[in-house]
């Protein structure tokens, strides 16, 4: 299950630092995910000239965190100090047999030693001992790691158990797809540009892609390797967007195919929009009169912000969409996307510290949350408007499970629920019932819910 470590490219301007502070970043950045902390939050407080090596490293890391915690325990019982373990478990993930090392094992042990030398002086010799035995009697203590549930698939035992108990058929091969590399997928601006012409630019520039087919996907590119966005053609101008394939069904899925034809300026509700990638989908797609909602002011701004890159337009407002008497103005929409609070078990593949942040009663908690939203939003709809509601959860409470609650709570047929809902997306390479190959898609749910004509609840 090893990946490779792809090195940062070295800016001449703001050289990466040596390899021994990187480790001391990493480290910083596990013990902090270990306490609770998003590595985002993390990330952002990095020198800039550190935080692209500081991040393949923890991204790395954090893949394999299970496995180097379960080695730790076999060469070192005795927990050591956090700030200790932290740089151990960096380095032994680091050390994890791999196809492709993105070191060679003399020099992540040398600069793991330099970096406790700077960090923790005393420790030096204990990391350096650990270390050695490790590179010695390597593959008996992977073995042995690899027999528990957290050492063999790099996830918490209650996260295994839970994706086991949803999928029993598919429960390894979405642990594994867990662990690789996600693809960069764009969104063409459809106001701005056309997938084709996009193509061109992109060839131009020296960067190749791919179309993309699928339902929703028509402005849809997949990049054969990631780059930064500021080499994207037109990036700054609005032309295209960083969009995951999955989170690019949400906006066609709500508006296209309505019935008798979406109302010109339709009064659209995007109940949870940050950071606003749906939001301005919507209205790269339709000319809508939209209100974004977002309980997180911050994060709000970062919706303003990507409109005014994508020259596009709707009212912001941060409120919390349960609370509908602080923020509707009593005219129903026609249309609302709610992109509910979830897991994130979906995107663990693009934020592998979701996994060690979440606790196994989150999923209530959350799963509570988001039927409280659909409660509030359900009777702000007009009668025969629809409502899309999203996770980017694998786990079924958030899925399936949350629909069918709510039409039990309602009184509402199955038919309430829209033939082209696509239910759970499944990030599986062989998974061919909703195109293109999940490989390349983030694990999502959808519901396509339309309210009756004559609504009475």
């Amino acid at each position: 299950m090893g990946r490779v470590v792809r090195l940062p490219r070295v800016n001449p301007v703001h050289p990466s630092p040596p390899l021994s502070r990187l480790l001391e970043l990493c480290a910083d950045a596990v013990q902090a995910v270990r306490a609770g902390r998003s590595l985002t939050d993390v990330l952002a407080g990095v020198q800039p000239a550190a935080r692209p090596g500081t991040q393949a490293l923890a991204f790395a890391v954090l893949r394999r965190l299970g496995a180097a915690t379960a080695a730790r325990a076999v060469l070192a019982p005795r927990n050591p100090p956090p700030v200790v373990d932290a740089l151990l478990v960096c380095a032994l993930a680091l050390l994890w047999p791999d196809d492709s090392p993105p070191y060679p094992d003399h020099t992540l042990v040398d600069q793991a030693v330099t970096a406790a030398r700077h960090k923790v002086p005393a420790a030096a010799g204990f990391i350096n001992a650990v270390l050695r035995r490790f590179l010695r009697e390597r593959a008996a203590v992977v073995a042995q790691a690899e027999q528990q549930p957290e050492g063999a698939w790099n996830h918490p035992a209650w996260w295994i158990q839970k994706v086991r108990h949803d999928w029993p058929a598919d429960w390894q091969a979405l642990l594994d797809e867990a662990q690789r590399r996600p693809p960069m997928t764009l969104r063409v601006n459809a106001r701005r540009s056309s997938r084709e012409a996009y193509l061109q630019q992109l060839q131009a520039a020296g960067i190749a892609a791919d179309p993309v087919e699928g339902p929703g996907l028509e402005h849809a590119l997949v990049l054969r390797q990631p780059c930064p966005v500021d080499r994207l053609p037109g990036f700054a101008q609005g032309l295209v967007s960083v969009q995951d394939l999955s989170a690019q069904r949400a906006a066609p899925l709500l508006l296209q195919d309505w019935a008798g034809g979406l109302p010109a300026g339709a009064h659209v509700l995007d109940a949870c929009a940050a950071p606003g990638g749906k939001t301005a989908h919507l209205l790269e797609l339709a000319e809508l009169d939209l209100l974004a909602l977002d309980t997180d002011a911050g994060r709000l701004a970062r919706v303003d912000d990507g409109l005014r890159r994508l020259g596009l337009q709707a009212r912001t407002r941060a409120a919390d969409a349960r609370q509908v008497s602080q923020w509707w103005d009593g005219r129903p929409f026609d249309a609302i996307l709610l992109d509910a609070p979830c897991s994130a078990s979906g995107i663990v593949r693009r934020h592998p510290d979701i996994r060690w942040l979440r606790r196994a009663d989150d999923i209530q908690a959350l799963a509570r949350i988001q039927a409280e939203l659909l409660d509030a939003l359900w009777p702000l709809l007009k009668p025969g408007g629809r409502l899309v509601y999203a996770t980017c959860s694998l786990f079924k409470d958030e899925g399936i499970r949350q629909i069918d609650a709510f039409l039990q709570r309602h009184s509402l047929a199955p038919g309430v629920i829209a033939p082209l809902s696509p239910g759970h997306l499944l990030p599986l390479p062989d998974n061919a019932k909703h195109p293109p190959s999940a490989s390349l898609a983030d694990g999502f749910y959808y519901a396509l819910l339309q309210r009756p004509a004559a609504a009475s609840d």
